[in-house]
């Protein structure tokens, strides 16, 4: 039968990376301190973890997503826990986001040798990050670094630091504090992320309203505002994960405030559009409207953006 496991426990599907069990981990905490149901890990293997090259040519952020949607349209599992900044942005069939939990930092953080900065990392220096978006942006502070691909898990990218490959790299902030990694971080950098970064997003399936009851005691209404809006902003401008895309939004006492930004790759140049509103105005609208806005500056010469076609 959907929706138990032993002793009518849920199951949730997770990658076997230590981050994603992190991640899991904690949101099956916060559903049985809500529910008093006990919630089970289930490993899954995707293509991601097992395939190496590039993020983008592997098929972009959805690659570690499919096995475990397949998995839980299967019914193998009954819940599924995601960095919500690696979901595509379209709705896939089947599937909805049940809840969005309380959001940790939406910072990036600089893991550097010698408690270097990006202010004072010498000329030439080496910085590694998989993220176009990181790219431009720590080249428009710094275009005399070089900055360079990197694939891998958290502890295999900063051991690349460690090791003297790279003399800094650059990861969420959300990520190395879930993991017990922040002795690395040497500086949390100011500028707008990915859409949805360091927020968590609880898929079920559509119509398992015994799943969907038991992650909706989890939702974080300011964290679900401000990462869908996001996510809406993204998925208008139609940008996939090779675009230099920087999104931030904000809920406070009920004002959403929003900074969409997109960049040239190597830094040179950028377009922005920012929004101060109140939190109730209606989502499609503010992505419509934000996207037209950085058309009109320009975003379709900077960025490989599908909605240029329009």
């Amino acid at each position: 039968m959907h929706g138990t496991g032993t002793n009518g426990a849920l199951r949730l599907g997770t990658r076997a990376s230590l981050l994603a069990t992190t991640q899991s981990q904690l949101v099956a905490d916060a559903i049985t301190a809500a529910t008093g149901r006990a919630v089970e890990l289930v490993k899954i293997t995707s293509d991601g973890d097992v395939l190496t090259g590039p993020l983008a040519q592997l098929g972009g952020t959805g690659v570690f997503a499919t096995a475990l949607r397949d998995a839980l349209l299967r019914g193998e599992c009954d819940l599924l826990v995601h960095s919500m900044k690696d979901l595509p942005t379209a709705p896939f069939p089947g599937i909805v986001i049940g809840a969005v939990p309380e959001r940790a930092s939406q910072r990036d953080a600089l893991c550097a040798r010698d408690g270097l900065t990006v202010a004072t990392l010498p000329a030439g220096a080496r910085v590694g990050t998989g993220s176009p978006r990181r790219v431009a942006q720590v080249l428009a502070q710094r275009p005399d670094l070089v900055v360079e691909g990197i694939r891998g898990n958290v502890d295999s990218r900063l051991r690349k630091v460690t090791d003297g490959e790279f003399d800094a790299v650059v990861l969420a902030e959300a990520g190395l504090r879930r993991i017990g990694r922040e002795a690395a971080i040497t500086e949390v950098l100011p500028w707008a992320t990915s859409a949805a970064q360091g927020a968590l997003a609880i898929e079920v399936r559509a119509g398992d309203a015994d799943a969907l009851s038991a992650v909706q005691t989890v939702e974080d209404a300011d964290a679900a505002t401000a990462a869908h809006l996001e996510q809406a902003v993204l998925r208008h401008l139609e940008a996939g994960c090779a675009a230099p895309v920087a999104i931030d939004a904000v809920v406070r006492n009920g004002r959403i405030s929003l900074v969409a930004e997109v960049s040239a790759l190597d830094g040179s140049r950028s377009v922005r559009a920012v929004r101060d509103l109140d939190a109730g105005t209606d989502r499609e609208a503010i992505a419509a409207d934000v996207v037209r806005e950085l058309f009109a500056g320009g975003a379709a010469d900077l960025a490989d953006l599908a909605g240029t076609s329009r």
